[in-house]
């Protein structure tokens, strides 16, 4: 099975002076994804919950809702030069083991960066949002989104020893951390986290946050939205267009969130007092 980290012997800098050490890099490599044998897709990704984020990856393109629509996981064809399994190729078979609709063929390179980017209109994703968020009933405190950073930042293993990987987190409505999941694309650890409640059968994800270590982009906003969160909160800064489709969609998006301060782009109203 392919690791989280890889050792590199690397040149040390201090001042005039130099000294060779080994560090640890945070792993990359490519994932394909394949439905009922058809590829769909090729993301490069950190391994590890390679399940989870295949399933994630599922339910922000609109394949699966629910756990009930996804048959299996396996891995499949995908051997280096000695013939052992790379694990890097994964194929997911859908309940009633039906082919992918002509218009989910991709034949794309899914860069860890950013992903599938601009794809969807923040039209095309109202309409493919099967749960809707408007009138989801989440209120917290500030106090409340202050703490969860620190509570990501303790769950994230392969960041401290590393320094190289984005993260997101899923907290129930007390602030709770149920799932946590690194990956050096943002997108990925997002699906990962998603993956992993579709997988529990938690979806929709109604009255819980996530968070994620990074900037809020529009694909982040997206995913959250497809798995019914009302709430995402980033440390980092949301585009313009993670606010308008937040706003259209009726979820809070928070940025900036560090130490005591955050700022609220989106449905400030489920925020308030203890």
């Amino acid at each position: 099975m392919a690791r989280a980290t890889a050792r590199r012997l690397v040149v040390r800098l201090g001042g005039a002076e130099r000294s060779a050490r080994p560090d640890s890099l945070a792993a990359e490599e490519p994932l394909e994804i394949r439905v009922g044998g058809e590829a769909l897709t090729v993301t490069m990704r950190t391994p590890g919950h390679d399940f989870d984020l295949v399933a994630g990856f599922l339910v922000g393109e609109g394949l699966v809702h629910s756990g009930d629509g996804l048959a299996a996981l396996r891995y499949c064809a995908g051997t280096d030069e000695d013939g052992a399994n790379t694990y890097n190729v994964v194929d997911a078979t859908l309940r009633g083991g039906g082919a992918l609709p002509l218009s989910t063929h991709r034949n794309l390179l899914t860069t860890s960066a950013c992903g599938l980017c601009g794809r969807d209109t923040v039209e095309a994703v109202r309409t493919h949002v099967r749960w809707p968020v408007a009138a989801d009933p989440l209120r917290v405190s500030p106090e409340l989104l202050y703490g969860l950073p620190d509570r990501l930042r303790a769950a994230q293993r392969t960041f401290e020893s590393t320094g190289g990987l984005h993260a997101a987190g899923l907290f129930d409505a007390a602030g709770e951390l149920l799932c946590a999941r690194e990956d050096v694309g943002r997108h990925n650890a997002v699906d990962k986290v998603i993956g992993w409640a579709l997988r529990e059968g938690r979806l929709p994800l109604t009255g819980h946050l996530l968070l994620v270590s990074g900037r809020a982009s529009f694909e982040l906003t997206q995913k959250a939205a497809l798995a019914g969160l009302p709430l995402l909160a980033a440390v980092s800064a949301p585009s313009s267009l993670a606010a308008d489709l937040a706003e259209e969609l009726g979820l809070t998006l928070v940025g900036f969130l560090r130490g005591q301060s955050a700022n609220v782009y989106t449905r400030a109203d489920r925020i308030g007092s203890a």
